[in-house]
């Protein structure tokens, strides 16, 4: 029986996943503006035979700058450069529907799809931050069922472009002077509620025909979008039950939309400390924590929940959810504070507790332990229903990369579930994705 192959995506962000990470002494000196230190991550996940790599991006500058970075690079531009310096491994760059038009999309993620022969991917993103919006000139109201809407129609937008061009287009006949082929390039003459978009793209289809579509929401219309559009998703779990749940809803729906559930892998977010010993993996972990800025995480669970205040919570006692406010009346995103909540109903931990947990990763799983407890970890979660593969997000950067690559990754080959080799050129090829069919087939 052939065992089920674990997919393996590296998330970069920041010097690493834990809040601190960016003072520890394992972490990268490279500021996070130096190209160097992309590089050096994508080439090592390369080498690795990782599927793909992942760049997140802010639209708004937050509050706590002055305690942790978070300026990043404008991952379009950085996913070209990327595309430039590596050969096989996916590039995954996010772009947010509300503060773009689809033609401009859909034309820079086409352009990245030729440039990395294959290997592009799009998160998409729908913006909820009131900060952002002051920053494009827009509303700041707009509630989540309408930014979805909207996501919905662009992603009809954009595959339309992208689709607007048959694959044998371009004839190139220069001694007969034909460039394309007649009745091989159509306009998409979309007409809707929020977009009025006439095509074709400029740019010839793709290699994959279109990027990748890579989807994080997991409230009940994130839920609902990436079901119809995504085709890898990557959501936060804060316990295994939480992803088994979340797995088996995705998938359900996915068939019921009449798609293949293989079509659309689930890949929740892991951030593993791994050492020698079960000890040493909790010590640096706990080491890790220490580092943290107590006021920088209460900041940012706070901001979670639409910015309520937090401070009459005492540090030591047991939290219950009535200590916030129900995530179903937020106007930003939902899935995080629900997991929150849903983690204190269960575990009743300290605020204490509950800050330093969310400090490793921000809401996705976290675990300390040896290499063979992660690769069991890991194998687990894929054949009980729980995964696909992993978001890996290692709590500091390179260092835990590193350790994962030299530890976690033989072991995972040992077992036979993890690719010693690519085997395809093209993000869809390690995915295991079919090209998306075509108008003109």
């Amino acid at each position: 029986m052939t065992k089920r192959q674990v997919h393996l995506n590296l998330f970069i962000h920041s010097r690493g996943h834990h809040e601190a990470a960016w003072r520890h002494p394992d972490a990268s000196p490279y500021l996070l503006t130096d190209f160097r230190y992309y590089e050096d991550l994508a080439k090592k996940a390369e080498a690795a035979t990782f599927d793909s790599i992942f760049l997140s991006d802010i639209l708004a500058l937050g509050s706590d700058i002055e305690h942790t970075p978070r300026a990043v690079l404008d991952p379009i531009p950085l996913s070209g450069a990327l595309a430039a310096i590596t050969e096989k491994i996916g590039i995954i760059g996010t772009a947010s529907t509300t503060y773009v038009e689809p033609y401009n999309l859909a034309r820079q993620f086409a352009s990245l799809d030729h440039i990395s022969n294959g290997r592009s991917a799009w998160n998409i993103v729908t913006t909820a931050s009131a900060a952002a919006a002051e920053n494009y000139s827009a509303n700041p109201q707009a509630q989540i069922e309408e930014r979805y809407a909207r996501a919905d129609e662009f992603l009809t937008v954009a595959n339309g472009l992208w689709d607007s061009w048959a694959k044998d287009a371009v004839l190139d006949d220069r001694a007969n002077g034909q460039y394309t082929l007649p009745g091989r390039i159509e306009p998409v003459n979309h007409d809707g509620h929020f977009y009025h978009v006439r095509g074709p793209l400029t740019v010839p289809r793709s290699p994959q025909g279109r990027p990748v579509l890579v989807q994080a929401g997991s409230s009940e219309p994130g839920r609902a979008f990436a079901a119809k559009h995504g085709e890898a998703i990557f959501t936060a779990v804060l316990e295994k039950s939480a992803a088994q749940d979340f797995y088996r809803d995705i998938k359900s729906r996915v068939v019921a939309l009449g798609r293949s559930p293989d079509q659309c892998l689930i890949m929740p977010g892991l951030s593993p400390v791994v050492a020698s010993t079960e000890t040493e993996a909790n010590q640096y972990a706990r080491d890790l924590d220490k580092l943290g800025n107590r006021e920088v995480g209460l900041t940012r669970l706070s901001g979670a929940f639409g910015g309520v205040d937090l401070t009459h919570l005492d540090l030591d006692t047991p939290l219950s959810p009535e200590d916030f406010p129900d995530p179903r009346t937020l106007q930003g995103s939902i899935s995080r504070p629900s997991l929150i909540v849903d983690l204190v109903r269960n575990q009743k931990p300290t605020l204490r507790e509950l800050l330093f947990k969310l400090s490793g990763a921000r809401g996705h799983y976290t675990f300390a332990g040896t290499p063979d407890q992660v690769a069991d970890l890991m194998e687990d979660w894929v054949n009980d229903g729980a995964a696909d593969g992993f978001n890996l997000m290692p709590p500091v950067l390179p260092k835990m990369l590193d350790a994962f690559i030299e530890e976690v990754i033989p072991e995972l080959r040992k077992r036979g579930i993890f690719r010693t080799s690519y085997q395809g050129n093209t993000l869809r090829a390690h995915y295991g994705l079919k090209e998306p069919a075509s108008r003109f087939d």
